[in-house]
């Protein structure tokens, strides 16, 4: 079978749950698939190896650029075409197929990236409704680059970019799904958000820097990045306007979970600023 003209790079910290069904995913479809990572405690390298991968250890030394745009700097760089998947994620077969139509129809791609969804998997259950997130996970790294933002003082992120988009113009969004399975116990879910909102409220406290990453979010984030009321907000539109309701109880929780996300945003951000006097 004709493998695409792309790298995967799978950037890794203890992944031995997931990673050998990512590797599986893609190993026979792309000309090379890396893993990338930073000094996993458990099996997460052999597993990848085993799995056919190629593994690249990773330490991060506390400046830009983090992890991925260092990923584009150095990791066969020789082909363009880069793929992120996350240790818990494997392309669906549409999305194989689109891919192939895309680079295989003998004309120029001409974006610079591609958007891909998600397809969301929570406490087990396959969302098919609620909330989308969308992903620019596909970059010609001579046309993309990931921001620097000046967020190197905050907690929570360490080496991996934030919530933000990768710089890249044109960027198209693509019809067919990621699939996003995370096969560990949802509290590391709630581990990984707690982390995330001491950024976020950090960003809150910090203006000038929030601006520079609202400015490298898509319009949708964008849009919810000024938007008052977050957290009530967030539940409505996943679990109303997106018909999450449809997904039952895993839609709910789903949809509150994200809602609390966003409550410990602000209330991260209050004491933040009630500490500062």
């Amino acid at each position: 079978m004709r493998k695409l003209p792309i790298v995967v790079v799978i950037p890794t910290k203890n992944e031995a749950e997931n990673i050998t069904s990512t590797v599986r995913s893609v190993i026979h479809h792309f000309e090379a698939v890396v893993v990338v990572d930073s000094d996993s405690t458990d099996n997460t390298r052999k597993l990848a190896k085993a799995a056919g991968a190629e593994v690249v250890p990773y330490t991060w030394n506390g400046a830009y650029p983090k992890k991925k745009q260092w990923c584009l700097d150095r990791v066969h760089t020789g082909t363009d075409w880069v793929f992120f998947l996350d240790g818990d994620e494997t392309p669906s077969p549409e999305l194989l197929a689109e891919l192939r139509r895309i680079f295989f129809d003998g004309r120029p791609v001409k974006p610079a990236a591609f958007d891909i969804p998600l397809r969301y998997w929570f406490g087990g259950r396959r969302l098919r409704h609620g909330y989308t997130i969308v992903k620019r996970a596909l970059l010609d790294r001579t046309r993309a680059r990931f921001p620097e933002p000046d967020d190197l003082d905050a907690p929570g992120m360490g080496e991996q970019e934030g919530h933000y988009q990768p710089l890249a113009h044109p960027a198209y969004r693509l019809r067919a799904p990621i699939e996003h399975r995370d096969l560990d116990p949802v509290a590391t879910w709630f581990d990984r958000h707690n982390r995330y909102s001491d950024w976020e409220a950090w960003l809150e406290l910090n203006p000038e820097v929030r601006e520079q990453i609202r400015a490298a979010k898509t319009r949708q984030g964008q849009l919810f990045h000024r938007a008052p009321f977050k957290p009530l907000v967030s539940f409505g539109y996943a679990y109303l306007y997106k018909r999450g309701f449809l997904d039952g109880r895993a839609g709910l929780d789903y949809a509150l979970a994200m809602s609390f996300y966003r409550w410990q945003i602000g209330v991260k951000a209050r004491e933040l600023a009630e500490s500062r006097f």
